[in-house]
């Protein structure tokens, strides 16, 4: 077995006794909760695109301003 082999082994191994720990320690609500909350975020920034696609047509075209950055006052 090669050091690259035995490398990507033991990631291997690792990361599943880590998903096997998180689950015994935490239960399966706890993965569910975040996919929950990583598809409400995948809403919210696709909801977001749409109003600025929306909106960037009405924007004059000599002065766009990024709508998700904060306004600085520069």
């Amino acid at each position: 077995m090669t050091v690259r082999e035995a490398g990507r082994l033991g990631g291997l191994i690792g990361g599943r006794k880590g998903g096997l720990a998180v689950k015994a320690e935490r239960g399966v609500g706890f993965y569910r909760e975040i996919g929950k909350l990583g598809g409400q975020r995948v809403r919210d920034l696709i909801a977001a695109g749409r109003k600025l696609e929306r909106g960037s047509r009405r924007v004059s075209p000599r002065r766009k301003t990024n709508q998700l950055a904060p306004n600085r006052g520069v």
